[in-house]
């Protein structure tokens, strides 16, 4: 975990910053995600069917629950200091990459790419990669964009 103000990200565009800790992705989850989306096609669910019938031999987390987990990813390896909120903004060039199979470790790396003022904001554009435990390639690769609020 790294603590850094808003107004020093500027300083580290091109940096990755932060890497955060594993975190697991278990079925439940993954069952969790289908429940809540209403995507519950096979590979993600079907254990029995997966074996036989998948690539991959197994069940894999959707690659929107991979997407949706880069929050809590961030939030586990940056404390940005000096904020009201932060909000979402948007994403580019979001590719999955591989998959992130049941029962398998994923963790984030970050690094701010732009830096602008914009509207009371700090808008940060980020570098997201994805990376699944024991596995050289990684699963997702993003821009994520975050508008920065600071305290008044």
């Amino acid at each position: 975990m790294i603590d850094i103000d808003v107004h020093t990200l500027r300083d580290h565009i091109g940096q990755e910053i932060a890497v955060g800790d594993w975190l697991p992705v278990a079925q439940d989850r993954i069952q969790q995600f289908a429940d809540a989306t209403g995507d519950h096609q096979w590979i993600h669910l079907d254990t029995a069917r997966a074996e036989k019938e998948s690539p991959y031999k197994t069940t894999i987390a959707h690659g929107f629950l991979t997407l949706s987990l880069v929050s809590t990813l961030m939030r586990d390896a940056i404390r940005i200091g000096g904020l009201r909120m932060a909000i979402n903004y948007g994403l580019n060039r979001v590719r999955f990459i591989s998959p992130v199979p049941s029962g398998t470790r994923i963790r984030g790396r970050f690094a701010p790419t732009a830096v602008e003022e914009t509207g009371g904001a700090v808008q940060v554009t980020w570098t997201v990669t994805i990376e699944r435990q024991a596995s050289d390639k990684p699963c997702m690769v993003a821009e994520w964009l975050v508008r920065y609020y600071p305290q008044p």
